[in-house]
């Protein structure tokens, strides 16, 4: 079976994989989830991407019914069934329109992956009462290998994986039950015990200004109740003073200043952007995910501040 990769951390792959892996990972999940069969799964993703494929496999292993639609941001408008949806695997964009249909009522597990999940989103999915969990994996391991419920900050390892931390202090899993084995993956986590880890941020993106490491991604998640539904990203550029400095980049016209000075209020300064660059669009992969560039590489400026020092 061949799948790609996302290409958030470089040009798409296509990977072949094997049937008896994406069986095996299917029933992981529907283990972990208490999912019997015989009730109702919902595609609302495209079967091209690891995500999608992975419904389809849960649905045939569980003797579950599947309903299918086109992909959009209008996820189950016409989902027109009395039976509650069992399992339901969707990216962050399709959460708003989730959110204000009284479908989502009958959702009774819900997926969120292939992009971050902002702080605010995740407020309001808790606020719904929905059983909602975020996905740690990748198309290697057939999809997820661990589970982040609404509201924790750990991951939980899927049935019978095992994690681990490498010299750099990064991930590393071990899925006896598939045929890779074992990846070391660039994720640097924090790790509470051998099935559960608190994830920090990319290796590739850690900054290290004036020798303390910045994770740009576990700052987001910060900022993110801060700025709401902000389409924005933090990295790093060269810095004489600091080797390496922290800036934000942001996406369309807004008043500069003042994101800096609310920013200001709750972030402490070591977290602090030292610039805020604003641009015309962000890249995106196909699936959504914002591509990160450095300053030096960024086309379209609107805008920059930078607070006097």
């Amino acid at each position: 079976m061949q799948a790609h990769t996302s290409g958030s951390t470089g040009t798409p792959k296509e990977i072949e994989l094997l049937k008896s892996d994406m069986v095996t990972s299917a029933k992981m999940t529907c283990e972990f989830l208490n999912i019997s069969g015989g009730g109702v799964m919902a595609l609302v993703l495209s079967p091209g991407y690891i995500a999608g494929k992975m419904m389809i496999v849960r649905s045939m292993v569980t003797d579950s019914a599947l309903w299918i639609e086109k992909p959009s941001n209008r996820p189950l408008s016409n989902y027109n069934l009395t039976d509650d949806i069992d399992l339901l695997a969707v990216v962050p964009s399709q959460l708003d329109y989730l959110l204000s249909d009284e479908v989502v009522r009958k959702v009774k597990n819900l997926l969120i992956g292939g992009s971050p999940l902002s702080a605010e989103m995740e407020s309001r999915l808790m606020a719904s009462g929905v059983n909602g969990y975020v996905t740690y994996g990748m198309t290697e391991t057939c999809s997820h290998v661990a589970l982040r419920r609404l509201g924790e900050e750990f991951y939980s390892a899927m049935p019978g994986v095992r994690f681990g931390l490498d010299s750099r202090g990064c991930l590393t899993i071990e899925c006896p039950h598939l045929s890779i084995g074992s990846v070391v993956t660039n994720d640097v986590v924090e790790l509470r015990d051998d099935t559960h880890f608190r994830w920090l941020g990319r290796y590739d993106n850690v900054i290290n200004s004036g020798g303390i490491k910045l994770f740009p991604e576990e700052i987001e998640t910060r900022i993110s109740r801060i700025v709401g539904d902000l389409n924005y990203y933090l990295c790093s550029r060269n810095s004489k003073r600091w080797g390496e400095e922290l800036v934000m980049v942001v996406e369309g016209s807004r008043n500069l200043q003042r994101l800096y000075e609310s920013l200001s209020a709750d972030i402490e300064a070591i977290m602090r952007p030292k610039a805020i660059i604003s641009v015309g669009e962000l890249p995106r992969t196909f699936s959504g995910k914002i591509k990160r560039l450095s300053p030096e590489s960024l086309n379209n400026l609107i805008d920059s501040y930078e607070p006097s020092k």
